[in-house]
């Protein structure tokens, strides 16, 4: 069961990654737009960083939107229990543990104390994790590309730029 939601999860991230794959971006800007989805998806965010998304998506036309929307899959809500435990876990073994917090209870008093811990364990891991996309990205990416030069991924409506050595789009002269 597990096995299948990994294999069904990895399918939806890499559907995503190759229609971003395709779009006329550069291949650092898909992989630095991956990895800033990734980073924004690892926060505790309760659900803003969609919104995030397509505000940073408004503001900065060179971020690819599908590339970034595409980091949701990996880190969906089922999985982001088990990384917000890491993050605690993180955090308390960098700052030790909470005072006043056991298993029989927790007084309320240690609440910041509990999300500075959370935090700071997940600010940690989200750049590991986006550091990590990025590299995974821009290796997806380019071997994409590197087969769609070699005319092993049969694709209708290619971007000539990709065909081509990975430029710029607005270079690129229409033809």
């Amino acid at each position: 069961m597990l096995r299948g939601r990994v294999s069904e999860a990895r399918r939806r991230v890499k559907e995503r990654l190759v229609e971003a794959f395709v779009e006329e971006y550069t291949t650092r800007e898909v992989a630095f737009s991956f990895s800033v989805g990734v980073f924004i998806t690892a926060l505790p965010t309760l659900g803003t960083g969609l919104l995030l998304f397509l505000v940073l998506g408004f503001l900065f036309e060179r971020l690819s939107k599908i590339a970034m929307f595409a980091s949701v899959i990996p880190l969906n809500p089922v999985v982001k229990w088990g990384f917000y435990a890491s993050s605690f876990s993180l955090g308390t073994l960098i700052l030790g543990p909470v005072p006043g917090v056991s298993f029989e209870g927790v007084s309320l008093s240690a609440g910041p104390d509990i999300l500075v811990r959370l935090w700071l364990g997940n600010l940690i891991l989200a750049t590991v994790c986006a550091a990590v996309a990025y590299m995974v990205a821009m290796r997806l990416v380019t071997e994409f590309r590197q087969r769609v030069r070699e005319g092993e991924v049969p694709l209708i409506d290619v971007p000539s730029d990709l065909v081509q050595e990975d430029q710029h789009p607005e270079v690129v002269p229409d033809e």
